[in-house]
């Protein structure tokens, strides 16, 4: 069920909510789990919608600089975007959308955010927070609460667009309202949120009061 409310603006999630990169993710990270000897399988469903270096502080391995491993990640995962795209209708979405309206909140560090939104075809937001602006990461409400102010907005009076459970618990505790993107979802998520595939069945109408999500 789609929000029937008129909100301030819009605020994305990047990775599983308006591009595709799972496939570029999961080779990097792959190959780094490999490296360290972790059990691939179970680690990398553990890896979307966090920071790179929560997920590698989280691993407690002996002897590792994280600063290093994260610039690491950050360098392989820059050099190799075959396979990142857009969500369906994400692009003719995200431009007709007021460019002081919405913003993006992802945990990829700025110089990714930028490569991965170029590679997919997707406008760069005037507001565009990343995993250098904030302390702590997703799902803490830091990034999106940020996001409002520079918008000027209440993040209460914001609608979050995520995939991945941390980002819809950061949407939360900033206190918006939000919506689930499931184009990337493997398995169904246990989560009580209303839900769209993509933006493909979905159209903003932006007025002075604010942007109202509808079918399309």
């Amino acid at each position: 069920m789609i929000p029937a409310k008129t909100y301030a603006a819009f605020l994305f999630d990047m990775d599983g909510t308006v591009l595709d990169s799972i496939a570029v993710a999961e080779r990097v990270w792959g190959d780094w789990a490999r490296r360290h000897g972790l059990d691939v399988e179970a680690f990398l469903p553990t890896i979307h919608g966090v920071r790179a270096e929560e997920t590698i502080r989280r691993q407690n391995l002996a002897g590792v600089d994280i600063a290093l491993e994260t610039l690491a990640i950050l360098r392989a995962e820059v050099a190799d975007v075959e396979g990142v795209i857009p969500i369906p209708g994400a692009e003719a979405f995200l431009r007709a959308l007021p460019a002081d309206r919405w913003a993006v909140v992802t945990s990829a560090q700025r110089e990714l955010a930028l490569r991965r939104l170029e590679a997919a075809g997707l406008p760069v937001p005037a507001v565009l927070i990343t995993a250098e602006d904030v302390t702590r990461g997703k799902p803490a409400p830091d990034g999106y609460a940020l996001a409002a102010r520079r918008l000027g907005v209440a993040a209460e009076a914001c609608l979050v667009f995520e995939d991945a459970p941390a980002g819809l618990l950061a949407g939360e505790a900033a206190g918006a309202d939000v919506i689930m993107i499931t184009a990337t979802h493997r398995h169904p998520l246990d989560l009580d949120h209303p839900a769209i595939a993509d933006y493909s069945g979905v159209r903003v109408s932006a007025a002075a009061d604010g942007l109202r999500l509808a079918q399309a």
